[in-house]
């Protein structure tokens, strides 16, 4: 088998070498998010530069061939596309890499001398780095750490880093960022998210050469006037943590920010004073969150979607709840359109829906639209993920036809509704189904039966009646049979059943959660509990807390966790 994965990695052109070694860096069985190991090679360096193409683009070509060669496994990570290094090939690549001297990974206890390596990962369970002695030569510097609250080199690295292009310390509980990175004039990429700083000096203006900068999901709530110094970066991701009032927060930006010529990724921003106007010459954009919309905005952030022909991610979120996300205005989306997520109230369908011709991500937070939305989007030839949150108030919503691509679909908190319709041949692809806190729905789906390719579904706090109906004797009893015995081969034959959780917080930071404590429990054929199957750990993705067993194997891909007051959560959802 070595020999055969072997004679796979040498087949590989040498730039694909470069970005396959370069995922042996991530822990083993680490889920990695496209967009983030995109820009790593990026900024690293490896991706060719070719013509009338961005480099994001080439680099989305060199994943998708590792992952055609399965030399990389398709993952998502909350409908984001994500991969994965078997463990094997993992081995492998760190062998070649070593020897090479392309990376080295080490435990925090151990102590780091010097190798050669020009890329060190630190994989610490107990916050701690080892002295570091001799690596003035590395150029990247990644740090994973599990079960962590708190860090050693919270105020200072803890070795020369001059020649550093890459400085990745994503989900690492720093409170302030560390001393002499500033200085890293050859630092291309700065990844800080879920980190606990709080803000970033004005020095930071002296990373000339930066071309990313990723903040999201810490607690900073202001850019100093010296962002706008960083002309060379390309993505700019900020704010995005989630308030205890379940809110996502924007990050109040200089007026100068419209300097930044080569900036693609801007998310998620303030909207205040007229940063909407001001941003509207960034027609180079790709990526753009706002937050804090008001409806008297609508003229100036419609004219400014209109002229951002290459936009591709659009995320909006209102500033208040009862007031209206206005996009109508808008004559025609951009063309290139992949991911929209509006948050806020819709008074009607936007016109513009049905012309979504690229979209393969919607996702509608608050809408509450009287109006059926279903047909403006049924025939969107590209449409792969649908989540609707209390995004409808009507009492039925009824798949007739089309979703021909639709391969997710999550309900939730539809409060008024009470039945769901499949007509054959509707979703002929869809592989997950997900319903949470839809407590007047009091049956499975009607039609639930002509899902042919459903693979997992999901039941997050649904009504007694739900429950009820799905369990032996349950009028939805031999269709729930039907559907799980239909999903069975998508599970090597594994029987098809609930996971109960029971999730208690045992232990918390300045009012956050940091550590969980989730019993595993196992429904047998909808009804009583098996038994306690074993103690779980979850680790925090982004906004999500993610659930694994003792093996640190994933045990459900879709489950999210949020972060919870105390109290003990019960969660039932299909298992895979």
């Amino acid at each position: 088998m070595k020999s055969i994965l072997l004679l796979s990695f040498n087949d590989l052109p040498y730039r694909l070498k470069q970005c396959f070694l370069y995922c042996s860096l991530f822990p083993e069985d680490h889920v990695i998010r496209n967009n983030r190991l995109i820009r790593l090679w990026i900024d690293e360096g490896f991706v060719e530069h070719v013509k009338g193409v961005t480099p994001e683009e080439v680099a989305k070509g060199y994943l998708m061939e590792l992952i055609f060669r399965n030399m990389l496994q398709e993952r998502f990570v909350i409908a984001h596309p994500a991969c994965k290094m078997h463990d094997l090939l993992r081995d492998i690549a760190l062998a070649i890499a070593n020897k090479d001297k392309f990376c080295a990974v080490h435990d925090g206890s151990e102590t780091v001398e010097e190798t050669g390596a020009l890329r060190l990962s630190i994989q610490t369970t107990n916050g701690e780095i080892g002295s570091c002695t001799g690596i003035s030569r590395l150029r990247s510097f990644l740090v994973f750490a599990t079960g962590v609250s708190s860090f050693s080199f919270s105020n200072k690295l803890p070795f020369d880093l001059k020649l550093l292009k890459v400085l990745d310390l994503e989900d690492i509980p720093i409170d302030n960022l560390p001393d002499g990175v500033t200085s890293l004039f050859n630092l291309k990429h700065l990844n800080l998210n879920q980190t606990l700083i709080k803000e970033l000096p004005e020095s930071i203006g002296q990373l000339r050469n930066l071309q990313t900068l990723n903040i999201m999901g810490s607690k900073i709530e202001e850019l100093p006037r010296g962002i706008s110094k960083l002309l060379n970066l390309r993505h700019l991701l900020v704010g995005g943590f989630i308030s205890k009032f379940q809110k996502v927060i924007g990050v109040r930006i200089p007026s100068s920010i419209s300097k930044m010529k080569k900036l693609q990724s801007l998310e998620y921003i303030k909207s205040e004073g007229n940063i909407i106007r001001l941003i509207g010459s960034m027609t180079q954009l790709t990526s753009l969150g706002i937050t804090n919309v008001k409806e008297r905005d609508e003229e100036d952030l419609c004219a400014l979607i209109q002229d951002m022909k290459v936009l591709s991610r659009l995320f909006l979120f209102v500033a208040d709840g009862e007031e209206f996300l206005r996009v109508d205005a808008l004559s025609s989306p951009p063309p290139y359109l992949d991911r929209l997520r509006l948050v806020g109230k819709l008074e009607k369908v936007p016109h513009w829906f049905c012309s979504l011709h690229s979209l393969t991500y919607m996702r509608l937070e608050g809408s509450r639209l009287e109006e059926d939305i279903l047909p403006h989007i049924e025939a969107l030839p590209s449409l792969l993920y649908l989540s609707l949150i209390n995004a409808s108030v009507r009492e039925e919503l009824c798949f007739n036809r089309g979703f021909a691509k639709l391969r997710h679909l999550w309900f939730s908190d539809l409060a008024l509704l009470t039945k769901i319709t499949i007509e054959k041949g509707a979703m002929p692809n869809l592989e997950f189904l997900s319903i949470g806190r839809c407590l007047t729905l009091e049956t499975l789906p009607q039609g639930i039966e002509h899902l042919t390719k459903l693979q997992r579904y999901r039941f997050d706090n649904v009504s007694e009646k739900f429950r009820e109906s799905i369990k032996e004797g349950g009028v939805d009893h031999p269709r729930m049979l039907l559907v799980d015995e239909r999903c069975k081969k998508y599970t090597d034959g594994e029987e098809r059943c609930f996971w109960v959780l029971r999730v208690a917080v045992v232990a918390k930071r300045d009012g956050f959660v940091c550590g969980l404590r989730v019993v595993v429990m196992r429904e047998n054929k909808f009804g009583g509990e098996e038994g306690e199957l074993g103690i779980a750990r979850v680790c925090r993705l982004g906004l999500w807390w993610w659930c694994f067993d003792s093996r640190h194997k994933e045990i459900q891909p879709d489950l999210c966790v949020q972060n919870s007051d105390g109290a003990i959560l019960r969660t039932a959802f299909g298992a895979h």
